[in-house]
């Protein structure tokens, strides 16, 4: 996501190399899907959840809204999503980091540093 590929070359790739089925909609996912322990049943609707997206935040509320375990589906689709739209807006980064104590910002700040944006 962070090459600048289209989301359909992306959606070719991922069929091909790992052989999931990313053809249907999350309005397909939605009626029937529940909580599923096992990637083959998660990572797809994922994916699939950014693949319909607009924006980060519409990534994360499609992923939510599948329901089942929401807030690990959030967590992949929104690291997906960062990566694709260019991180994560300002405002939800502010919102998130709001709700953090003091220690727990620091590290998720250090992560960021580190691993996500390093100079």
């Amino acid at each position: 996501a962070r090459t600048g590929r289209s989301k359909e070359a992306i959606r070719r790739e991922i069929e091909n190399r790992f052989g999931y089925d990313l053809s249907r909609t999350c309005g397909e996912i939605r009626p029937a899907y529940g909580f599923h322990e096992s990637c083959q049943r998660t990572v797809p609707e994922a994916i699939t959840a950014f693949l319909e997206s607009s924006s980060f935040e519409s990534a994360v509320r499609l992923a939510v809204s599948l329901g089942g375990d929401s807030d690990t589906l959030a967590c992949i689709t929104g690291g997906i999503a960062q990566a694709f739209y260019g991180g994560v807006p300002p405002a939800v980064e502010q919102m998130v980091y709001a709700t953090l104590d003091d220690g727990l910002r620091s590290v998720t700040k250090e992560f960021i540093q580190r691993f996500v944006s390093p100079a």
